[in-house]
């Protein structure tokens, strides 16, 4: 596996409508009713070539209806299941429905559509399987405290069961091929919750090249993060869990 810092450029329609190429957009929403449609408007805006899906993950607010009056496909879950359930769900219907490729977005705003040319285009350049878009390569993406030294954390993780710098390890701005979709969309090859550093972890085992990508990314627009409250120490157990049952599967190989 191997991981490049190339600079790539904005999506221009023209370049992939008229290719045989198959692309869908996965939205994992759950309680987006004010972020959902202008999320939606600048993904057909920038990338009209794409077809777009959103996972209504058990909201209880109006994010389907939202979504459904930009008519744009929706599947729904009847209870919040987890963000990884939710992207679990668009794999499987990326693959049922025959796309070559899956872009991956949040439904709060937070991710920038224009950059998925980069994603794109690095692809094509490094022959990758996956592409994760990193926001820390721009260089003018500020986080806080908090989250920066998680991010260390789990990069430096992840730099030392691959070998390789991992800028941006939970960045959930990716865009994958086929055969790495239809891998994950399998059984329990996707955790329920949260695919962060463990799916980078064990893409690698399987011999996925992943490479990231430089994008551009804002401060979540609808105030609400899926790592508020107790949940950042729910995220680092679980998470650790998780890479603690990735390396005890290499070494029993």
């Amino acid at each position: 596996m191997y991981f490049h810092k190339v600079c790539g450029k904005s999506v221009r329609n023209s370049d992939y409508e008229n290719n045989d190429m198959k692309y869908l957009i996965i939205v994992p929403a759950f309680n987006e009713e004010t972020t959902i449609g202008p999320v939606i408007d600048d993904i057909r805006h920038e990338v009209s070539f794409a077809d777009v899906l959103v996972v209504n993950d058990g909201s209880t607010d109006n994010t389907r209806t939202r979504a459904l009056e930009k008519q744009v496909k929706v599947i729904d879950h009847p209870f919040n299941l987890g963000y990884g359930t939710a992207l679990q769900t668009g794999f499987r219907y990326a693959e049922g429905m025959g796309y070559d490729f899956v872009i991956t977005m949040d439904a709060d705003g937070q991710h920038v559509p224009s950059s998925i040319g980069n994603l794109i285009e690095t692809m094509k350049k490094q022959d990758a399987d996956v592409v994760i878009g990193s926001r820390f390569l721009m260089g003018n993406y500020q986080t806080g405290f908090a989250k920066k030294i998680g991010i260390w954390l789990f990069s430096l993780i992840g730099r030392i069961y691959t070998s390789i710098e991992i800028t941006d390890p939970t960045s959930g701005f990716q865009l994958l091929k086929k055969n790495v979709f239809s891998y994950l969309a399998q059984g329990d090859n996707y955790p329920l919750d949260y695919p962060d550093v463990n799916i980078i972890m064990a893409l690698h085992s399987m011999r996925f090249k992943v490479v990231e990508a430089p994008v551009a990314m804002v401060t979540c627009i609808s105030g609400k993060s899926m790592h508020s409250g107790l949940k950042p120490i729910i995220y680092v157990v679980r998470m650790f869990l998780a890479i603690l049952l990735i390396w005890a599967r290499r070494k029993g190989r």
